[in-house]
């Protein structure tokens, strides 16, 4: 079996054309017996964009405890400083609803939110091809394991028909041992 449409055919039961692609592209490396896994980490390393790499640096930032204490921080700083300068001042740069510190906010949430979707999008891609090409390692593994079995059934039958054969000549031999003994007194 060097075809592919002979190692679809035997193997996953169905006609070569009737295979999707990457079916199709594992019954070739099947076929040939070259390899099908690569590094994909290799391949994603080389293709990431500037914007790319800041979406993932946002959000590697943004889903971070340094994150989450120095945002926590600038809002106790933001609170004291108000209430000292109330009771120092009698007047504050921020009143009490804390208008101004909730606009900031909500302009940071704006601008990271999509910033991190764009970085959990590439991930979900990088997630996605990796899937894909776990699938068509798998299949192949699969097909190889199938293609051994079979080999290895076709070396026992092979085997079974030599000792029958051995068995026979052996058979013969006896008979005719016993034969010679039989007509010698």
């Amino acid at each position: 079996m060097h075809k592919p449409d002979e190692i679809a055919t035997k193997l996953l039961g169905v006609a070569y054309e009737a295979l999707d692609e990457r079916a199709k592209k594992v019954a070739q490396h099947v076929a040939h017996r070259t390899h099908i896994a690569r590094n994909l980490a290799k391949d994603f390393a080389a293709r990431p964009s500037l914007g790319q790499r800041a979406a993932d640096a946002v959000a590697s930032f943004g889903g971070s405890w340094i994150f989450v204490g120095l945002f926590a921080g600038v809002m106790v700083v933001w609170v004291a400083l108000n209430a000292y300068l109330l009771v120092s001042r009698g007047k504050t740069f921020d009143p009490y609803p804390y208008i101004l510190l909730n606009l900031f906010l909500s302009m940071l949430a704006a601008i990271q939110a999509p910033v991190i979707l764009m970085s959990q999008n590439r991930q979900s891609e990088k997630d996605r091809i990796s899937a894909e090409h776990d699938y068509e390692v798998n299949l192949k593994a699969e097909l190889e394991i199938m293609l051994l079995h079979e080999k290895i059934d076709l070396l026992r039958e092979k085997q079974w028909d030599e000792l029958l054969m051995i068995q026979k000549e052996q058979l013969k031999l006896l008979g005719a041992m016993t034969q010679k003994t039989h007509q010698s007194p």
